[in-house]
């Protein structure tokens, strides 16, 4: 505030050496707009000068300082914006390499999946042919067996009937036309067995 107030009588000062000035010197002397007037010229140099020490020690170091605070102040934003933008991009690339490797484990899960479902299916496929070719043969088995059991009864009556036809022909002592009646109707018997298997 006082230096405002000096400031303001230093640069008063000059005008009012002017209308001094211009109120001693008649009017008819010339003293028009492009005339020298040395003295004033003085004084206004000297206000100059004083009022430019005063300015340059008690203005222009805070205006300068407070310019560079600011360049500095705008220097430490660019830089960290600049940090901050690097450090943004190197977590940028960061999560985008995080996002690549997820990707390309759930591709190999699914891979992986995939083949398992592959193999399964296959056992699958494998126990249920080898189920069936067990259930195959057990049948061929069984088939075989009441084959076997078949023919065996087949056997045991074909002689169970040559047993009773043979004693009926020995009991029964007939003549030829009788034993070939016999025998005919042995065979038929015979015929009509084999067609019921």
């Amino acid at each position: 505030m006082r230096m405002l107030s000096l400031s303001t009588m230093l640069l008063a000062a000059p005008a009012a050496v002017a209308a001094a000035q211009e109120g001693a010197a008649p009017a008819s002397s010339g003293g028009g707009l492009m005339s020298i007037q040395l003295n004033l010229m003085f004084w206004t140099l000297g206000i100059f000068i004083i009022l430019y020490i005063i300015l340059r020690k008690f203005a222009f170091g805070p205006i300068t300082a407070a310019v560079e605070a600011r360049e500095k102040a705008l220097e430490d934003a660019i830089s960290a914006a600049k940090h901050d933008r690097d450090a943004a991009a190197a977590l940028l690339a960061q999560h985008q390499a995080a996002i690549e490797a997820a990707r390309d484990e759930a591709q190999k899960i699914i891979a992986d999946g995939r083949q398992m479902s592959e193999k399964m299916r296959a056992d699958l496929l494998e126990q249920t042919r080898k189920e069936q070719q067990d259930m195959l043969e057990r049948a061929r088995r069984d088939i075989e067996a009441e084959k076997d059991k078949a023919i065996a009864q087949l056997r045991r009556e074909a002689v169970d009937l040559a047993l009773a036809g043979a004693s009926k022909v020995v009991e029964a002592n007939l003549d030829s036309a009788k034993n070939r009646q016999l025998v005919e109707s042995f065979l038929s018997s015979l015929g009509s067995l084999t067609v019921a298997q």
